[in-house]
């Protein structure tokens, strides 16, 4: 329960708003699984959860993209180079990278939905022969939101990758797609029959894209999603996160979806 001090390496700015920040995780080094969260804190103003965004490789260096949309996080956006803040965790469940072994692997990010997936990616394309099709369909609202945009241009230049993005609303220099990120499920080709599918973004995003990998083909219980939302002790505790008899700290963030599927749009859950 107790944060442990980090101090930060560096504080990147992806989007408006949205910062990533590295962490020096000293000698102990850090582990995580995809997927999984850690609490931040900001001295003075409170701790949010924020998935973490870096290698799972990588212990030397932690990563968390922030978006700034209330005080506890516009102050971790505002920190600097040499600051210094809490961290507790990790916490939660992960996306089944394992599982996925020797099928095609769908990634569908909205916005900052990417952040949690970017360690799922990191992963599957660290041991590129152990799986069928990789395909990446990300969205956004407009090109300035794109997160990671240097890495998205790698990702595109890879031959053993398939990467679409699109954009809900476009400007004068945008030569992309534009439409909702599910637009481009019709484009992707992958087996809907042998394949693992990890959606994360807006709820009303990733009832669509949900829906639509379903249509397609896919089995619901091959589909998982990230249900990040009012999460405020990390450890079932405090109830904030009850999501009808599951608590999203404890028992996700990542569902599958049949799991969850009678609960997703219901009223007042």
């Amino acid at each position: 329960m107790l944060p442990a001090p980090f101090r930060i390496l560096r504080v990147r700015e992806d989007a408006p708003g949205v910062s990533t920040l590295e962490l020096d995780t000293g000698s102990e080094g850090f582990s995580f699984a995809p997927g999984q969260f850690n609490m931040l804190y900001a001295f003075g103003k409170g701790e949010v959860p924020i998935s973490i965004s870096g290698d799972p490789r990588d212990r030397e260096r932690l990563l968390h993209t922030v978006r700034a949309v209330g005080p506890v996080s516009q102050a971790l956006v505002s920190m600097k180079k040499g600051g210094t803040l809490g961290v507790r965790g990790p916490f939660g469940t992960h996306w089944p990278v394992d599982r996925a072994e020797t099928r095609d692997v769908v990634i569908v990010a909205g916005g900052i939905g990417l952040a949690p997936l970017r360690p799922a990616l990191y992963a599957v394309t660290a041991e590129r022969e152990r799986y069928g099709r990789i395909i990446l369909l990300y969205g956004a609202r407009t090109p300035r939101d794109l997160l990671y945009r240097g890495e998205l241009r790698r990702w595109r230049g890879r031959f053993d990758l398939e990467v679409a993005v699109t954009v809900d609303s476009g400007d004068g220099g945008w030569r992309g797609h534009v439409g909702a990120v599910t637009t481009l499920l019709d484009r992707a080709r992958f087996d809907p029959r042998s394949s693992l599918a990890m959606v994360c973004g807006p709820e009303i995003m990733m009832r669509f894209a949900v829906r639509g990998l379903l249509d397609i083909g896919v089995n619901a219980r091959d589909v998982y999603v990230s249900m990040e939302r009012n999460m405020k002790c990390a450890i079932g505790h405090c109830g904030h996160c009850q999501f009808g008899p599951e608590f999203i700290c404890r028992d996700g963030p990542v569902f599958p979806f049949d799991r969850i599927a009678g609960l997703v749009g219901e009223a007042e859950i």
